[in-house]
Order: structure tokens, then C-alpha cells, then sequence
């Protein structure tokens, strides 16, 4: 089938096609009942149940591409998004929206220096050699910093725009820069910090914390269909993040369990049998279930259950 020619009508998805965010980016399309089947040599696949294509691309692209309206969603992350908006600030017509936060691929885009070396503070690097896959927004960075310093030193704003720090583009093995004698500093992206170290490394300054996102064009083909994709993807997300508590608990001590377990809203409670006692039924976050049933039990709270959300909305 020719891809390219049933792409009319479709809204236009962009995927990351390799790297930290595609795993969990199409964990949430299953979750959310996005069905496809593609074609390891393709990087478009049509969804079966719903009139969308999915564009697998390069994270630090879909920014790009659905800045320009080319795609109507797309996951990426928001490392990539400032990236764009500091080579290309967005207008009215273009740039992306951030619709939603989707929970996973935290991590910080910092500033490393050798562990050993001289340099203590962000400032040290003015006018050195930094290597980073971040232009734009390191050149923003240091275009800030040489500004401060240089309003410090002589009382006015500066007058030219040549930045003193020369900043080299590298694709990738930026954390070697360093140790290879081609950088006195770096800017990469930090998540657990053990390829930093391992390397010698030490982060100075945070540039921007990252995390994936649901962003979408600001003149979408079908605005219906991104809000029902946004309202799935929501779902799955906050049945990943809550689980279900219900429990029993006399009526003289309600009030108090009710403050344990408040809800998303508002909790549910039923009428039981039992004279003066009721049912309770709340939504809990899942990495706090632990010391909850721990208070309810010592409030009163019997018969305590916790059960797993499938989705929500």
C-alpha cells in the first residue's frame, strides 16, 4: 500500500521513532486504544480504529514539524521544545501547544564541567569552548550570562550580539568532549547522573527540566479528535498514577478518614447494612497507598481493598 496517498483525511500523529521517550509513548497509544501495526521499514502506519496516521520521527524534529501545522499531535520532549522555540520563536500562527504533561522522561538539560577541573560556577565558562547537541538554547544561556556580566562591569547593556563563549554542535558522545580535550564544558541531558560521573563530569547549572509532553499544532485538521486523543491519553495516564482504595468506616470517625483519602474530586460513600456504617470508595495515588491504609487502619477502617484502575477519564 502506498502510504503516502491515504494520508488524506487522517489527523497526523508524530511518534519518536528510537530513543528514551518511544517505549512509553506507545504504551500510552495501546493504552489508549490507538491500533496500528507498522512496518519496520516505514515510518508511517495507518491506526485501524480511528482516522489517524502515525509519523514515526526523530524526537528533536516533531517540534518542528507540528510548529509548522505539517502534523497536528506529536510526544516529544520539552528539552526539544525550548530547543525549537530558541532557534525559531514561535509567532501566532506557528509553534507548538503543550496539551498535556504525560508523567515519564524526566530529566535536566545541565551544564557539566569536569570534576577536577577549575571551574566552579556557570559564569567560569564565559568565553570558553562548550559542546552541546543544544545550540539554540545554550547560545540563549550564555548570551544572558555575557549580558549580566557585562551590564556588572560597565554599567550599560552590551551592543553587540557576538558571544565570546564559542559553542560547538556535537550529534552525540557529547559527555567525551571534555576528557578529549575539545570542550571546557558541556550541556547535555541529565537522568540518573551515572553517565555523567562515570565520565568525570559534575552538573554547575540546570538549563531546563525536561519531561515528555503532548503538544499539538495551533491549527489542527480536526480539533475534535486531538481533544478525544488528549482525553484517552489523559486516562491511561491517571489510571498509571491512582489506584482504587474502598474500605468500611463508622460514621463518628468518617470525617477523619475522608481527610486520608480525599479523592481526585470528592470520595464516594454508600450506606451499609450495618447501622452507622458506610462505604468508602476513592481514588489514591499509587506511590502514597502504603502509609494511607496505614492511617485508615488506625483510624477504624476495616476490610480495606485496593484495586486497579484499567483507565479513567
Amino acid at each position: 500500500m502506498d502510504l503516502v496517498n491515504h494520508l488524506e483525511g487522517r489527523l497526523l500523529f508524530a511518534v519518536p521513532k528510537k530513543g528514551r521517550l518511544q517505549q512509553a509513548a506507545l504504551d500510552l497509544l495501546a493504552g489508549s486504544d490507538i491500533q496500528f501495526r507498522r512496518d519496520n521499514r516505514l515510518d508511517i502506519a495507518l491506526v485501524k480504529n480511528h482516522p489517524i496516521a502515525l509519523v514515526f520521527l526523530p524526537a528533536a524534529d516533531i517540534p518542528t514539524f507540528v510548529g509548522e501545522g505539517k502534523v497536528d499531535l506529536g510526544i516529544t520532549g520539552l528539552d526539544q521544545i525550548k530547543e525549537h522555540e530558541a532557534v525559531t520563536p514561535p509567532t501566532h500562527d506557528t509553534g507548538a501547544e503543550e496539551v498535556l504533561d504525560l508523567g515519564f522522561g524526566s530529566c535536566k538539560l545541565q551544564i557539566q564541567v569536569p570534576e577536577k577541573g577549575p571551574y566552579m560556577d556557570e559564569r567560569d565558562l564565559i568565553g570558553r569552548n562548550i559542546c552541546t547537541s543544544f545550540v539554540g538554547l545554550t547560545e540563549q544561556h550564555f548570551a544572558k550570562l555575557e549580558a549580566e556580566e557585562h551590564f556588572a562591569t560597565n554599567g550599560t547593556d552590551a551592543t553587540s550580539n557576538n558571544l565570546r563563549t564559542k559553542i560547538k554542535y556535537l550529534s552525540g558522545s557529547v559527555e567525551a568532549a571534555c576528557a578529549l580535550g575539545v570542550a571546557d564544558g558541556i550541556v547535555d541531558l541529565v537522568e540518573s547522573g551515572e553517565t555523567m560521573r562515570s565520565h568525570g563530569l559534575k552538573a554547575i547549572k540546570t538549563v531546563v527540566e525536561s519531561r515528555a509532553v503532548l503538544i499539538k499544532s495551533k491549527r489542527p485538521s480536526d480539533q475534535k479528535l486531538v481533544d478525544k486523543v488528549a482525553s484517552r491519553i489523559r486516562g491511561v495516564i491517571a489510571a498509571q498514577q491512582f489506584v482504587l482504595c474502598q474500605y468500611n468506616i463508622h460514621r463518628d470517625v468518617l470525617s477523619t478518614a475522608t481527610k486520608i483519602t480525599p479523592g481526585k474530586r470528592a470520595p464516594t460513600i454508600t450506606k451499609l447494612d450495618e447501622a452507622d456504617w458506610v462505604a468508602v470508595s476513592s481514588m489514591v495515588e499509587k506511590k502514597k497507598i502504603a502509609m494511607v491504609m496505614d492511617d485508615l487502619a488506625s483510624c477504624g477502617a476495616t476490610d480495606i481493598l485496593v484495586l486497579t484502575i484499567g483507565n479513567s477519564r
